[in-house]
């Protein structure tokens, strides 16, 4: 194992130091909320009796005797959503191997899950940020019965494993095992896919094409299988010790899949205090957690939506990282990977290439991951350095393969398919900014075009539909941010934005809004801060105003003379059709008191941390 990479020890330095009194301060309140007894043995005979009265005869018994831990099963299930399908059969599961090894198990709680594939371009959309909180809320309710001596937190896709993990954070006392769902198999292959929605865009083929392409994508239970948010989800966890090594991309259905929901529920019993193996998931997430779960995100050409995700489940601990944390460790951490939209494949071929085990032993050679820390399989990160199988019908690990089964998909670090990342800070006259740029070709890193001004995805199309932006266009959406209309992705853009720079055209996005866990080919500079709402001065941006987005040198300019950019006032914002409607309106104090998207974009408080309004 290689020495540790200057720039990984400088950043992580710098977040301890950043840190040490909210983090100090998260860890004394976990410490006085563990106790030194399970916590329902605090509860009275009538808060304890309701608390198990429907409980199985024989968990009654081990309820009531408190020799045995309890564990609390969170569940974002619900039956229209493919990756959250799969979890309708895994309480029983877990409950069955809680027995096996002396603990009970109990449904403590659902909590909402939205598909931004579902709601993308749609009102619901602006709901989607903040359902990752009120997940978070949902996920401190069902556990608020003080029932509990350690959980499970069964959730896949994009918003819901940010919230499910800022909820256990905030019962950090209790030890936490992460369980996946597992993608679903290859469909339609992704170039495919994008071709044909790009010849919708383009009035080339109708909508019966357009539909029959995408059931053909999303085709039965399981996660999409292209590279956004989801899936991003499930690495990180890994890369953070909070997954069983190699769990992220089983398939639902198989085998293995059961066995590891199994285990994880066997795992977390001994991570509890009658387990012997006490670890709280507070104490676990620490400082360096959060870094590798961050280079593993850059690693990987992960999503762009965890660079709010992770800033806020890091605050949820106490730990304080930026922007700046990311674009440093951007420039240090190559990229090993090439799954759909960085490249053709998707996180089937990822792993069966060699997956998460392949990647990780290969950052940790490298100096880095920090293979110092604590994980649900032990100390030190080289347990994920692993792949699992099934052995009398259990799982067992061995070593990941030494070398790629597949190069187009998967490298190691010393060829990786570039030097750095791929995810960057952009900053300049227009605010701080990030732009992913893996998937961007280097003719098209750097762009210099008139700006034209729209109110919303709507405008933009219907402007595509009478050609008025066959030209080079920097397409400019402001009042996209969290406190505005909810932040949601514009991904509705991808397509048509794609086509004119097929076209020929220098074409980018910019907003301070979301584009998507997929942002692709066409260069994005996005969650734009100050957000226009709050003082940004994306607001100030006028048609015709040249803009010039260089993402190698990470930086983005309106070309206006000062003394007229700065005498601007801003466009004034019509946000009302925004805020009402499709249960928008409920959503007001959420809007009303969110942070910056820097600083997680959050809208409850965190304890120890900066939360909602705070800034960096």
């Amino acid at each position: 194992m290689a020495r540790e990479h200057a720039a990984l020890a400088r950043v992580t330095d710098r977040v301890i130091r950043r840190s040490r009194d909210s983090r100090a301060a998260y860890l004394a309140a976990i410490d006085r909320a563990a106790g030194d007894q399970p916590r329902r043995g605090g509860l009275s005979c009538t808060n304890l009796a309701h608390g198990f009265a429907a409980a199985p005869r024989d968990d009654k018994v081990a309820l009531k005797d408190l020799q045995w831990p309890n564990l609390a099963i969170v569940s974002a299930y619900n039956d229209m959503l493919s990756a959250h399908q799969p979890l309708n059969t895994y309480p029983e599961i877990i409950r069955q191997a809680a027995r096996e090894v002396g603990a009970t198990a109990q449904f403590a709680g659902g909590v909402p899950a939205m598909c931004d594939g579902v709601t993308q371009g749609r009102p619901g959309m602006q709901l989607s940020l903040f359902s990752r909180d009120v997940i978070a809320l949902a996920t401190a309710v069902a556990l608020s019965h003080d029932m509990f001596d350690a959980a499970l937190y069964l959730g896949v896709c994009d918003k819901i494993v940010p919230g499910l993990l800022i909820g256990a954070l905030s019962f950090g006392h209790l030890p936490a095992v992460f369980v996946a769902g597992g993608p679903m198999p290859s469909g339609l292959p992704n170039p495919e896919k994008a071709r044909i929605r790009q010849q919708f865009a383009q009035g080339q083929v109708g909508r019966d094409a357009l539909l029959e392409a995408e059931s053909a994508s999303y085709h039965g239970p399981g996660t999409c299988t292209f590279y956004g948010t989801a899936n991003s989800n499930q690495l990180v966890l890994e890369f953070m010790g909070l997954h069983l090594p190699g769990a992220a991309f089983v398939n639902p259905g198989e085998p293995l899949r059961y066995a590891l929901t199994a285990e994880a529920a066997r795992r977390v019993a001994g991570l509890t205090r009658q387990g012997g193996d006490y670890l709280p998931v507070g104490q676990l997430v620490d400082e360096k957690v959060v870094i590798n779960g961050i280079v593993g995100l850059l690693a990987s050409g992960g999503s762009t939506n965890h660079t709010l995700h992770l800033v806020a489940t890091a605050r949820a601990a106490g730990i304080i990282v930026d922007w700046d944390d990311f674009d440093e460790l951007s420039r240090s951490v190559p990229l090993l990977a090439r799954v759909y939209p960085n490249g053709d494949a998707d996180v089937n071929h990822l792993h069966a290439a060699g997956g998460t085990g392949f990647m990780i032993r290969e950052l940790l050679d490298a100096g880095l991951l920090h293979a110092d820390v604590r994980t649900v399989m032990g100390s030190g990160l080289q347990h994920y350095a692993q792949e699992p199988f099934l052995e009398d019908g259990k799982p067992v690990w061995r070593p990941s393969p030494e070398s790629s089964g597949d190069r187009d998909v998967l490298r190691g670090a010393a060829e990786p398919f570039d030097a750095e990342s791929g995810l960057r800070l952009i900053s300049g006259n227009l605010g701080r900014g990030i732009i992913k740029t893996s998937a961007v070709k280097d003719a098209h890193r750097v762009v210099e075009a008139p700006a034209r001004v729209f109110s919303s995805q709507e405008a933009v199309m219907a402007a595509f539909q009478t050609g008025e932006l066959d030209v080079d266009v920097v397409v400019v959406l402001p009042y996209q941010g969290p406190r505005a209309c909810g932040m949601p992705e514009l991904h509705k853009l991808t397509p048509l934005l794609g086509v004119l720079q097929d076209r020929g055209f220098a074409v980018a996005l910019v907003t301070d809004g979301r584009m998507s866990g997929a942002s692709g080919k066409v260069p994005a500079a996005i969650h734009l801060s100050p957000e226009c709402l709050g003082g940004g001065p994306l607001a100030r941006v006028r048609d015709g105003d040249l803009i010039r987005l260089d993402s190698r040198e990470g930086t983005l300019d309106a070309l206006v003379d000062i003394t007229e950019w700065e005498a601007r006032t801003p466009l004034p914002a019509d946000l009302a059709e925004s805020q009402q409607g499709l249960g928008r309106e409920l959503f007001d104090v959420f809007r009303a008191n969110t942070s910056s998207a820097e600083t997680g974009a959050m809208s409850i408080m965190l304890h120890g941390a900066l939360g909602a309004g705070g800034a960096a």
